[in-house]
């Protein structure tokens, strides 16, 4: 037998023997969760508790389970008609009739000295319930009246006790108990004949087998359905049999124990540990659906590579299963009877409390639910924070570890994070390469004409350039020096593969600048004494006899070159260049 299913058999044995302890050797105790709460004041104080409604019915309801009928007469308003010898026999059908012919529930009893106001019932009065039998029919009233010694106390209704005999005459005899062992009747056990006893007990495996077949007759439809889908295995659903079983044995062993008709101190308190192993059942069934729902929702994620949602998941099932937790154990305290408002109140300014002691921990909190949910970064990624890039490498709660290109690790709160300006320069489609180009002011205005135009036909022509955004351009005549701006787009996410493509772009335009017969400006503030040899005139002639080709054919390409020429040089340029060792690797 596995631990769960041991765990459960001893919570439906704590069902039917807790019950009658309670109200056999723990009175105080009952009276403590249930009852009113002891006065204050010496002259308000009453020896037998009739304070308050509750306290009279759990009073009167304790004294007559215990055989005490002399003291469970003094809960009873009698008329003076009524003699003293048949105030104990009145009190016994009483306690009778209550036990068997009661029709109302006992936790909504006021534990207030004044008791709760009711629709209808007089401000002295308090309407707990009804008791039927056959065709007799009447209210179960408390009525408040002074007492001499006790002061102000609540009293069983002389009205009703009026009608408890005819009820009691119209109680039938169970013909069950004709039927058994006068010991089994005649003897109890906390205020329960041990004939209800053994029944009880019996009626644990009958509850366990009645649940077992419930819970099978729902998976039918539910089997049915998953082989039209062609999904026979319920390996998801299994986890949650062992708590969907215990729920149905709870409710097939209350429905039995309904039909015991229990005296009415023994019931009450049965079903009130009853609902609490109820509520611990389906504690334990949301939480294994929350589990299998929440694994589910985080391998799909994982799955489209959401990194960030799979580690918000499991965040968002923990504080689940902590809130379900937290109102499972208020409800089994409602359950039992405890008055929650003092507790409500207490957890609510102790939470206030708590929210400013930890503000920055839970500003730090929300700031990585933010940058989880949101995806800002994943760990991987390449960011720069301010004046620092470096590498994400852990996101937890609280802060974001990254490490830098010095090869520190740099940990910001997450509070801070997600208010900075932060790029995530893994998520770049491409890399930016915009240089500029300073030339000689001894170049000729066609020498540089032919330098934009072989600086433009390079990028249209070369397979790493995105020629959609490509520009060259003659920018400015500084101080020193003709300036020439180029912009455009590297078709690459890898920094590496960037640098490359850089410099292949860099030497190539040094190429264009010696063909041309131009030179590269010295910065002005540099002094050298040199014998200048000057421009290369043979070059330099070459270059203006090309532009004065251009011209003649009418194909000078500025402002730029043709769509049609553009076009055409498209990926013409070979790339790695002929001859480098990354392109015989490629032929190979």
């Amino acid at each position: 037998m596995t631990s769960w299913r041991k765990c459960t058999w001893s919570m439906l044995l704590a069902v039917v023997a807790l019950p009658p302890l309670w109200a056999q050797s723990l009175p105080s105790q009952v009276q403590k969760i249930i009852g009113p709460e002891p006065a204050t004041s010496a002259a308000a104080v009453d020896s037998l508790g009739r304070e308050t409604p509750s306290g009279t019915l759990y009073g009167f309801l304790q004294a007559a389970q215990a055989g005490n009928f002399t003291s469970a007469a003094r809960y009873l308003q009698f008329r003076p008609s009524v003699r003293e010898v048949d105030r104990e026999q009145i009190a016994s059908q009483l306690k009778a009739v209550v036990d068997r012919a009661f029709v109302g529930s006992l936790k909504g009893i006021s534990t207030a000295a004044d008791g709760t106001p009711q629709s209808g019932v007089p401000a002295d009065r308090q309407r707990i319930g009804l008791l039927e039998a056959g065709d007799a029919q009447v209210d179960l009233d408390l009525v408040r009246v002074t007492d001499a010694s006790a002061g102000k106390i609540w009293l069983f209704s002389a009205e009703t006790l009026a009608a408890v005999p005819d009820i009691y005459d119209q109680l039938q005899a169970r013909q069950i108990e004709k039927n058994l062992p006068a010991t089994l009747v005649s003897h109890s056990f906390g205020g329960t004949p041990l004939w209800q006893w053994l029944a009880m007990t019996l009626a644990i495996p009958l509850a366990a087998l009645a649940g077992w077949l419930l819970m099978r007759a729902l998976w039918v439809p539910l089997q049915m359905w998953r082989r039209l889908r062609h999904k026979p295995q319920l390996t998801r659903h299994n986890g949650i049999s062992g708590p969907l079983w215990l729920m149905l044995a709870v409710i097939a062993h209350s429905v039995a124990i309904r039909y015991l008709q229990l005296p009415l101190l023994p019931r009450h308190y049965y079903f009130r540990v009853s609902s609490v192993v109820f509520i611990i059942a389906f504690t334990w069934l949301v939480l294994k659906i929350v589990d299998q729902g929440m694994r589910q929702i985080r391998e799909r994620a994982l799955a489209y590579g959401r990194t960030g949602t799979g580690s918000l998941v499991v965040l968002g099932q923990r504080i689940h299963k902590a809130g379900i937790l937290i109102v499972s154990g208020l409800t089994i305290l409602a359950a039992l009877g405890f008055n929650l408002t003092t507790v409500l109140a207490g957890l609510g300014i102790g939470g206030i409390a708590i929210a400013f002691a930890a503000q920055k921990t839970l500003e730090n909190l929300f700031g990585g639910v933010s940058l989880l949910g949101d995806e800002v970064i994943r760990v991987g990624d390449v960011c720069k924070i301010g004046d620092r890039v470096g590498t994400v490498e852990d996101i937890s709660l609280r802060s974001t570890r990254i490490r830098t290109t010095e090869r520190s690790e740099l940990s910001i709160p997450n509070g801070s994070l997600a208010t900075m300006n932060l790029e995530n320069l893994s998520r770049r489609d491409k890399l930016l390469w915009a240089p500029v180009i300073s030339l000689r002011y001894e170049t000729a205005p066609d020498q540089l004409r032919y330098v934009l135009a072989e600086i433009r036909r390079m990028l249209y022509g070369h397979p790493k350039v995105d020629v959609s955004s490509a520009r060259v351009r003659f920018a400015e005549l500084a101080t020193s020096s003709l300036n020439i701006e180029i912009f455009s787009y590297l078709l690459t996410t890898d920094q590496g593969e960037f640098t490359a493509i850089r410099e292949d772009l860099l030497l190539r335009i040094l190429e264009i600048v010696d063909k041309a017969g131009a030179g590269f400006a010295r910065p002005a503030t540099t002094m050298y004494i040199a014998k200048d040899s000057g421009l290369d005139q043979e070059k330099a002639g070459a270059a203006l006899e090309t532009v004065k080709q251009w011209r003649d054919e009418k194909k000078l390409p500025f402002p730029d070159h043709s769509p049609a020429d553009v076009s055409a040089l498209r990926g013409s340029i070979s790339y790695p260049p002929p001859g480098s060792a990354m392109s015989d690797n490629q032929r190979k």
